[in-house]
């Protein structure tokens, strides 16, 4: 069997109070807050997502805000970087959004693109970039208008704790090409228009720890049940240790940790955020899953309120 992963579907990361994230996510960046709900396997904790107008694959950044969490340490064994993508010319109008709310960032140069690099409040390593591949984002919030707006992921850096093995892996099992090598740093791409550039970094910077400011994992798209099904045969077949298919409401997962020690998921495109709410309505209120809606009152009790604002 021949698999190759059309890229990312989505990325997961631990984050502190819920009200600074939906202000970073939403009010400064513009991202869209496509659903709040809870964590599956832990109902007393938020799972936000963000993404484009539609909530598309390869847009959706999720998070598990644990205020007064402790601090993780990016390092091997996770992603290092997030890189948003957005549209060609828009660079000078982030530099000045980034000034305007006093988020520091450096520039610098990889594989002859310019990128901005920065920190969002609970210490997540971010980049954006501009590419002419993506469609528009046509969600407006604030200042952050379609001309300018994050159109959804243009990859991440992998930082693992076994190069050689995660190389192997996103080449031979996942389905990436490998494209380049450049200092520290080999590109691999595949065959999405967004959330298709992975830049694997050659060497150890020590092991990560889980917590505030990281990465959980990194899950790449399935293009239904089937093909999900057919992933978990492919990737068991090369020696990985694969979980039973999970049910996220809005996404099958299974999931397997490679050998570089990062947590990788397969989810699948369908069905999406819009079945248990209109998409005009998406992330206005908590959905729950059906077997936590009894205890919906005992679960808003705990959560820490939040609001979607413009900051402008």
């Amino acid at each position: 069997m021949n698999k190759k992963t059309m890229g990312i579907h989505h990325i997961t990361a631990i984050v502190g109070h819920p009200q600074e994230n939906v202000d970073f996510y939403a009010g400064v960046l513009g991202l869209r807050l496509v659903k709040q709900t809870v964590n599956f396997d832990d109902p007393g904790t938020y799972h936000l997502y963000f993404g484009d107008e539609g909530g598309k694959p390869g847009t959706i950044i999720t998070f598990f805000p644990w205020a007064g969490a402790r601090q993780g340490i990016i390092g091997d064994g996770q992603v290092g970087v997030t890189t948003y993508l957005v549209p060609k010319g828009a660079m000078e109008f982030w530099e000045k959004r980034l000034e305007k709310f006093n988020i520091p960032y450096t520039k610098m140069e990889r594989f002859g693109e310019q990128y901005l690099e920065f920190d969002d409040p609970h210490g997540l390593h971010l980049e954006i970039v501009e590419r002419e591949e993506g469609e528009v984002n046509n969600w407006t919030f604030g200042d952050v208008k379609p001309e300018v707006a994050i159109k959804g992921f243009g990859g991440a850096i992998l930082l693992s704790a076994q190069p050689s093995k995660t190389a192997e892996l996103l080449e031979n099992v996942m389905g990436l090409e490998r494209i380049g090598e450049e200092g520290d740093f080999v590109r691999f791409r595949s065959s999405a228009e967004i959330g298709n550039i992975i830049d694997l970094k050659l060497t150890s910077i020590g092991r990560g720890q889980m917590g505030v400011g990281t990465v959980h994992h990194i899950a790449w798209r399935a293009s239904d049940d089937q093909d999900q099904l057919d992933w978990r045969e492919h990737v068991s077949r090369y020696g990985y240790g694969v979980t039973p298919v999970r049910d996220r409401n809005y996404f099958n997962a299974i999931y397997f940790r490679e050998h570089g020690e990062i947590l990788f998921e397969i989810a699948t495109d369908p069905p999406g955020f819009a079945h248990d709410e209109s998409q005009e309505t998406m992330g206005e209120k908590l959905m729950l899953p059906e077997q936590y809606e009894p205890n919906r009152k005992q679960i808003e009790q705990v959560l820490l309120p939040f609001e979607v604002r413009e900051l402008d």
